[in-house]
């Protein structure tokens, strides 16, 4: 098993200096890295974004969670990312993803194809980028792709860790080939914010995509970093208090408390529960809503690198 690592999930702020300030007291904190998601709705945009966090920070890691592969080109992209990993001193970590927000596209007029055919742009896509980066030239002629001569000069001193995450084994078996880090989402299949989670973050699905990512990683299985996103984290001092606010975010029940997507606990019930998560799933990467920052730096302070 992984050591834990714990990542914050923010995406706009009043201001740059309020956003430069909240990277800061992440870093300080105790966080791994600072990731930020990539809409059309009222946040900032992802890599200049990351850019300023980076300039704020020494140690902290920026990172995208996750850029819809739809709307950029892999050959313009890489040149992007590979800038931002020289001015951040490699202290990055992309995430891509295949989109799933229906109203990206209709902003953009760009047609929202069918699952399928969204994942395999990606893969293509991870091919182009990934070459780039390692080797700084790529030929490449696929379905959705053509690419003659393209080069990343310049490129970074080593390709940053790739994120690929999701619910459906058609991603989550692309992930486990080809990423870093897999994410293991509830389902995004909606295509709407605000999903019912609820009903999706069940045991049973868990164990049934860690299968999936088991399977098609072979032997990368053990190397993998293992993430998942808390819907949400709070820090309450019974559990009594925990299961009301649980039944309160639409998560009834004794067990849900036990369910990965919820963090509500007091800090010695959190702490025990992520190490069991970790032992029955393997999630080492924990992603924390930025409004949860410092009620759960404790939980933080105690588990990071262990």
């Amino acid at each position: 098993m992984l050591p834990f690592r714990f990542t914050l999930h923010s995406s706009v702020a009043p201001s740059m200096p309020v956003w430069r300030e909240r990277a800061r007291a992440a870093e300080a904190l105790g966080y791994s890295a600072l990731y930020v998601t990539d809409h059309l709705d009222a946040q900032f945009g992802p890599l200049v974004a990351l850019a300023v966090a980076a300039e704020a920070t020494n140690t902290l890691h920026v990172g995208t969670l996750v850029l819809n592969n739809d709307l950029r080109n892999p050959v313009v992209l890489a040149k992007e990312i590979a800038s931002l990993g020289l001015a951040a001193e490699g202290r990055i970590e992309v995430g891509l993803g295949a989109g799933w927000l229906r109203s990206d596209y209709g902003e953009t007029g760009i047609e929202y194809n069918e699952a399928g055919t969204r994942v395999e742009r990606l893969a293509e896509s991870l091919t182009i980028l990934m070459s780039l980066w390692s080797e700084g030239e790529v030929n490449f002629e696929g379905s959705y792709y053509t690419v003659r001569g393209a080069r990343c000069d310049p490129r970074p001193v080593s390709p940053p860790g790739i994120i690929v995450g999701g619910g459906s084994k058609r991603i989550l078996t692309l992930a486990a080939q080809r990423a870093d880090t897999v994410g293991v989402n509830t389902s995004l299949a909606s295509g709407e914010k605000g999903g019912d989670v609820a009903s999706q973050a069940t045991f049973d699905h868990y164990d049934r995509c860690l299968g999936w990512v088991r399977d098609a990683a072979g032997d990368r299985f053990t190397s993998l970093e293992l993430q998942i996103a808390a819907v949400a984290a709070v820090v309450v001092d019974s559990r009594r208090a925990a299961l009301r606010c649980a039944t309160m975010l639409g998560f009834p029940g004794d067990d849900a408390l036990d369910l990965p997507v919820l963090l509500i606990g007091t800090v010695d019930e959190l702490c025990e529960r992520l190490i069991e998560r970790r032992e029955r799933w393997g999630f080492s990467n924990v992603v924390v809503p930025d409004h949860s920052m410092d009620t759960f730096a404790p939980i933080v302070a105690r588990l990071a690198g262990s």
